[in-house]
């Protein structure tokens, strides 16, 4: 007491300060981890039958949190490329809101500094705007079979299969995965069931994906993905608060600025030309290496004249050697990426595995 009275009044202030913001941290952590409705235990099949049973909803409006860790250690260059993408909240993780709708509409908006980014699909383009770099990112997927897109099949594609069904299902997944039963939990003050699948082989960094449902709705409300170097989850999507009604359609219309940035995205079509890109460039060839999640792609293409193409892209990430070639390489806590040139060929190889094996391959190429 002594001590306190000998403070100066302002250096009193600050700890009564300090006090009351710790005492609100731990009152909001406890409330946090205190425990909500949790449903009954049931086996998998039984819980995802009934979720699914329960009847579709109008619509989903949730405030969310990203986590991601995906990128951290990866020792990107903070300017070019690499500046703009560990400073994009996808990276970097924020938090923000989520509205679906019944007939597949959902936005997706994170809150940064520099800006939200935003993701939405009205039902004919998903659209990704990146307030940062004031960038609109734009993809129009094939139109649908006319049946599929009239809604001719809506009722159908809607039917609840049955238990048998779902175990059958799940056996099915067991022959090449760990499946985890259904574990009773809450999640956004709903009662739901977690899933965990996991790998049943090892050599790679991906250790698994759990899913949580609502037990009442059959909505996903956490998603997340683990490395199998650490029990924390490198990305994880989770809903804070959720209610569920109609959304508005103009929630899903998306108003960037008018001097926004527009990138078109096209991918190619598997019928467009089998041995030939516009122009007469030769395609890329892929091939696989190993089996299983341990497997590591290696894409081969011509070189560009002038450079450009992915070795422009990624010329902020580390460099190693490859026999003489620099290579760049990106390594991240569910897998590596690695590009270089050597004889007028671009390679890229990526896999869920650690650096040693993928380097390992590519000096064999």
């Amino acid at each position: 007491m002594n001590a306190l009275r000998r403070l100066p009044l302002s250096r009193l202030l600050l700890l009564c300060g300090l006090a009351v913001i710790i005492g609100v941290s731990l009152t909001a952590l406890a409330s946090a981890l205190d425990t909500g409705p949790t449903p009954p235990a049931k086996p998998l099949a039984q819980a995802i039958h009934d979720a699914l049973a329960a009847g579709q909803v109008e619509g989903v409006s949730a405030s969310i949190v990203l986590s991601d860790h995906l990128l951290e250690g990866a020792d990107l260059a903070t300017g070019g490329h690499g500046g703009a993408l560990t400073s994009s909240p996808l990276v970097t993780g924020a938090s923000g809101r989520l509205w679906s709708a019944e007939d597949g509409d959902f936005r997706l908006e994170l809150q940064s500094e520099k800006g939200d980014t935003q993701l939405v699909y009205d039902g004919r383009t998903l659209s990704l705007y990146d307030a940062a770099t004031n960038t609109l990112y734009r993809y129009t997927p094939p139109a649908r079979e006319a049946g599929v897109a009239s809604g001719e099949t809506q009722g159908d594609a809607r039917e609840v299969p049955s238990v048998s069904k779902i175990e059958e299902a799940i056996a099915h997944l067991s022959r090449h995965a760990d499946v985890s039963g259904a574990t009773p939990t809450d999640i956004a003050g709903q009662p739901a069931y977690t899933v965990r699948v996991s790998p049943d082989e090892g050599g790679s960094l991906f250790g698994g994906v759990e899913l949580s449902f609502d037990a009442d709705h059959g909505v996903p409300l956490r998603a997340a993905l683990y490395s199998s170097t650490s029990s924390t989850p490198v990305i994880e999507l989770a809903a804070t608060e959720v209610s569920y009604g109609p959304v508005p359609a103009s929630v899903f219309e998306l108003s960037p600025p008018a001097n926004v940035k527009v990138q078109e995205v096209q991918l190619a079509h598997r019928h467009a030309g089998a041995a030939k890109r516009p122009g007469g460039a030769e395609r890329p060839k892929l091939t696989t290496s190993g089996h299983g999640v341990s497997s590591i792609a290696v894409l081969e293409a011509k070189a560009e004249a002038g450079g450009g193409g992915e070795g422009e892209a990624l010329e902020g990430l580390p460099k190693v050697t490859i026999d003489g070639a620099s290579a760049s390489e990106l390594r991240t806590e569910l897998g590596t990426l690695l590009t270089f040139e050597r004889s007028g060929v671009r390679y890229l190889l990526a896999g869920a595995v650690a650096p040693a094996p993928i380097e390992a391959l590519a000096r064999g190429l």
